[in-house]
């Protein structure tokens, strides 16, 4: 699996702020409509139900928001990346600025966890981080994102 697998082009936007955790996953909902035809309340409320569990802020400014959706077929994901970072509750207690989102089957199994595992790993780079937050261009932040997936995948 690589990030191409589950991240569409059209997947990515640059926002300039978000004004909460909530309203972040408001822009969610509605990429995730836009991109998969998903139901906005019904992304939204996932979303808020997983972080109920725990915070999604794994630190170093990057949350990785996921959720199980009934009727999905596949693990599909979307990147936002905020110019103006937003607390989060993040491990690390600093504020969020790169957010990948996943969204997984009701009965996805091992591939959910392979999906964030993937995801994880690749955020988790400084190099690919700080190019990713130099670039407002969507197309530029695909570009970077599937590239250095390919590159561990290999």
């Amino acid at each position: 699996m690589t990030i191409t697998d589950i991240l569409p082009a059209a997947g990515i936007k640059v926002i300039a702020a978000a004004s909460s955790k909530k309203r972040m996953f408001h822009d969610l909902a509605d990429m995730a409509e836009t991109c998969f035809g998903m139901e906005q309340s019904v992304v939204i409320d996932a979303l808020l139900d997983r972080e109920s569990l725990g915070p999604t802020g794994v630190g170093h400014g990057v949350a990785l928001p996921h959720a199980r959706l009934p009727g999905l077929k596949q693990v599909c994901g979307l990147f936002l990346r905020v110019k103006k970072p937003l607390y989060f509750d993040s491990v690390d207690r600093q504020p969020v600025d790169l957010v990948f989102a996943l969204f997984a089957p009701e009965e996805a199994g091992v591939i959910h966890l392979k999906a964030l595992a993937l995801v994880s790993r690749t955020l988790r780079d400084e190099r690919i981080c700080a190019k990713l937050r130099a670039n407002e261009n969507p197309t530029t932040i695909y570009t970077i994102l599937t590239e250095a997936s390919s590159a561990q995948a290999a």
